[in-house]
Order: structure tokens, then sequence, then C-alpha cells
């Protein structure tokens, strides 16, 4: 049998032996290769960064608290002074400056409620055509928080008044989420001062997605009464009393704690000068009065250290007593320059010490 010539030629080589020769061939010869990859330029934009822990912020804020050692203890003794003579006062104390801290907080906030129309409008209802109601509602409601009311550390949703059945769940689940995150680092922090812990826990309020612009009022309350959770007079420490420069936020928390005590430090000396008016006046008047008999006097005497703002109406619904001997009683203190009427008319008159 004839065996046919192979077809190739015999200059070519085998396939079987194309990867025997010299091993150490450059890679430049091997043509047969793809070349190096250049690395493509990243054009995509940069990615959510990993927000620090939150440890890292209550390091900052106690470093900030090292600092203003001094200070803080200068203002911390200005609030144990002022706890201390609203524990030996009467109970109207602690509403009349709530009142007014209220107030202040409504001009920081931009409701701007006066002291005379808020008391109008927690007494009796009375509000005027330019009053907005939802802003009395809202400054209504600090001053009951400012007077008492549960522990915000315990429990925030009741503390704001947000267990309203007509929420969604939804709504409800993400306050739960977003109160539970501000209320886990409030707690890590136990071991600043309250007044620390209170200026940490406003700037971090917003951050924690717990309220818009409008409920500025709501923060503020909040670390009134955490700045005070030691006292046993003062159920929160005055914030907003001669301006609200301490609620400003800007900077690093080392500067929004000193502006925090410099704001407390004016607004506890703020309240301690109006105490002692209010104590001067009602020591004179009950001096002035002890001719007076009856339990009306006394009665009338305690409202208006108690508002700033009195009327008949207002007076007879507070102290039980009749029209007739609250208008006599009042004609009888204006005429000795106890009181002065403010409105300046012959009807609707208003009154304060």
């Amino acid at each position: 049998m004839k065996i046919q010539a192979s077809t190739f030629p015999d200059d070519f080589d085998d396939p079987l032996d194309a990867t025997e020769g010299d091993e150490d061939a450059s890679e430049d010869d091997l043509w047969f290769l793809p070349g190096p990859v250049e690395e493509e330029p990243d054009y995509l934009p940069p990615g959510p960064r990993a927000e620090p822990p939150d440890n890292s912020a209550i390091d900052d804020w106690a470093k900030a608290e090292a600092g203003c050692a001094a200070h803080l203890a200068k203002v911390a003794g200005r609030l144990g002074a002022l706890d201390e003579r609203l524990l030996r006062g009467p109970k109207g104390w602690r509403h009349r400056l709530a009142l007014i801290e209220a107030a202040d907080f409504s001009w920081f906030a931009g409701d701007r409620v006066s002291p005379d129309r808020l008391a109008l409008w927690m007494s009796m209802r009375l509000s005027g055509v330019q009053d907005d109601p939802n802003a009395l509602a809202r400054i209504g409601w600090a001053v009951r928080r400012l007077k008492g009311g549960p522990d915000p550390i315990v429990d925030l949703a009741a503390f704001l008044d947000r267990r309203d059945p007509k929420n969604t769940e939804d709504n409800a689940e993400r306050f739960e989420d977003r109160a539970g995150a501000w209320l886990d680092v409030m707690t890590a922090a136990a071991e600043l001062h309250p007044i620390t812990r209170a200026c940490m826990g406003f700037h971090l309020w917003s951050l924690a997605g717990l309220g818009q612009q409008s409920d500025r009022v709501e923060a503020a309350v909040t670390a009134a009464r955490i700045a005070a959770s030691e006292g046993k007079g003062a159920v929160f420490a005055p914030l907003a009393m001669g301006g609200a420069g301490g609620l400003r936020a800007g900077g690093p928390p080392a500067e929004r704690l000193t502006r925090w005590l410099d704001g407390m430090e004016t607004a506890c000396l703020t309240a301690m000068r109006h105490l002692d008016n209010i104590e001067d006046w009602a020591a004179r008047a009950e001096a002035e009065m002890t001719p007076l008999s009856g339990k009306t006097s006394p009665a009338l005497r305690a409202v208006l250290t108690e508002w700033p703002l009195v009327s008949a109406p207002m007076a007879e619904a507070l102290t039980g007593a009749s029209r007739a001997a609250l208008q006599r009683n009042l004609a009888w203190m204006e005429a000795r320059g106890l009181i002065h009427e403010v409105t300046g008319q012959g009807r609707y008159r208003m009154w304060r010490i």
C-alpha cells in the first residue's frame, strides 16, 4: 500500500514542538498574548462616607467639658442657687418662670408669643386675631413640660406627646428608631455633667431627625429639663431668659458649650433678679394688705405673683372668689401703687404688679 506524503512543508515546525526551546524567552516575543490592561479613570461620584461612631461624638464633648471645667462649675453653682431658691419658694414662682422661659423660646423659634398673650391663652384660652393657634398650643406645651411631666430620658415619646392614636404605624416606627438612636447616645454619655449632656442633646436633636425648624422648641425644652435633672426645686434650667445666644448652632463642641454656658449663666441671673423683685413685691403687698380681711386678698396676691398679667375674669376663674370682691381688691391695690393697669381702657382691663 502506498503512503501519501505529508502536506506540511519541510520547514514548518511541528505544533507539538512549539513550547520547546528556550524557557527564558522574553514575554515581548509572546505576541499572541493580550497586552497589559491600563487602569481606567474613576468617573463615579464618591459614595456615602461612613458615619463616625457615637463614642467619637461623646469624646469630643468630653474634651470640651474638660476645657470649660471652671466655667461649668460656676454655671452649675448659679443653677444650684436658683434650685435652692425655688425649693423654699412658692410653686407660683416656677409657673411664672416657666411662662417667661417658654415665651422666650417662642421668639427663638420664630413664633414670637409674649408672656402676656401666653398667660391669657393658658388661663382662659383667649387669643387675638393675629395669634397663631398652633404656635400658642406649641408654647403652651412648653409651659406644661417646663413645670413637670415625664422624664425625657425615661419616656421621650410621652414627654413629647407623640403617642397620638391618629399617627400611622410607619410614622410611629420611624420616630421610635430616631428617638432610640438619640437616647442611646444620651445614655452612653451618662458620665458627662447634666449641663454638658443637655447641650450635646440639643445640638444632636436635628441630626437624629427628631425635629424640623418648627420643633426647635421641643429640643430646647428637653435640654432645659435634662440640665436640671439633679435639681430638687428647679424643674428646668433657664436657657433663653435674657437672650437665646446660647442656643445658636455652629462651630465645634468646645465653642457650642462655651456659648451654652454663657447663655445659661445670663439666664440664671435674670431668673434670680426676677424672683428678687417678686419676693420684694409680695412682702410689701402682704404688709400693706394686712387691714383687709377675708380670703380674697391672699388668693389675689398669689395669682399676681404666679401670672404676669391678670384680669378680673381670669382672677375669678383662678381663685373662685366673686367678681365684685376681686374688683374691689384690684381697685384698692391700684390706688396704693401695688399694681397698675396696662390696657388704658374702661373694659377688658388687665393688671400687673
